[in-house]
């Protein structure tokens, strides 16, 4: 049954993929949303579901709030080496994108996807009606990463065949994640520490990257209401969910 509603996201994430594909002319605009979901994604459901799940203090500090803050340096650092990397090599640190950066991304975003499905397949063996919830939340939000894994990857110069490839890897994440359930399960600490983690990295990309790059050319107030947007349909998600 998990894997079957796992189904559900597997079809969602392509149609979120498929209309960041579609407008391309209108890429301050996909940019704009892209920030928009990713901040809400960040702020009104992994940070909240980390917290809950690896609350315990080291120092003063939720163990979730360090590792959500690891993670931001942790892409800060990656993103650096790699812009010295390219200086290396000749290429203009302002100027050129690295197309690692946006696979990194990606694989970081399939990855999620893939816990998305484990959360699934454990909802399921607690009860029918868990399960039900749960499903229907990572169904709702699953729009946003295929949405954001297209993106990711296209803005960082990689082929569209790349974008393509990471996108369906995306979509079949949280059906194997699901799957894997059969197996074994995660524990609760674990996997609060994960989404700290990955909420940490996700927050640097919009802040950073996404953001600035969908005002730079564009800095007109329709992306501003599409960043908005974007957060709002997280915060509907995630109210319908609850």
């Amino acid at each position: 049954m998990a894997v079957f509603v796992a189904l559900g996201a597997f079809l969602m994430t392509l149609a979120g993929g498929w209309t960041a594909q579609r407008v391309t002319d209108r890429r301050h605009l996909v940019l704009g949303l892209a920030g928009g979901l990713m901040l809400g994604v960040v702020g009104l459901d992994l940070l909240p579901e980390a917290l809950e799940a690896a609350g315990e203090e080291v120092f003063g500090v939720p163990e979730a709030l360090l590792l959500f803050v690891a993670g931001f340096l942790l892409a800060h650092l990656v993103e650096r080496l790699l812009a010295a990397r390219r200086a290396a090599h000749g290429a203009d640190e302002h100027g050129q994108r690295s197309p690692q950066v946006g696979l990194t991304a990606a694989a970081a975003m399939v990855g999620h996807s893939a816990m998305d499905g484990v959360a699934i397949g454990a909802a399921f063996q607690v009860g029918g009606g868990m399960g039900t919830a749960v499903a229907m939340a990572v169904i709702a939000h699953d729009f946003a990463d295929g949405f954001n894994t297209y993106t990711l990857t296209s803005l960082y110069g990689n082929a569209r065949r790349r974008a393509i490839a990471m996108l369906v890897a995306d979509a079949v994440a949280p059906v194997a994640g699901a799957a894997s359930t059969l197996l074994f399960s995660i524990p609760e600490g674990a996997l609060g520490a994960y989404l700290g983690l990955f909420g940490g990295v996700l927050l640097y990309l919009a802040a950073a990257e996404i953001l600035p790059e969908a005002h730079h050319e564009h800095p007109a107030r329709s992306t501003l209401l599409c960043t908005v947007a974007g957060v709002a349909f997280i915060w509907l998600v995630v109210g319908v969910a609850e």
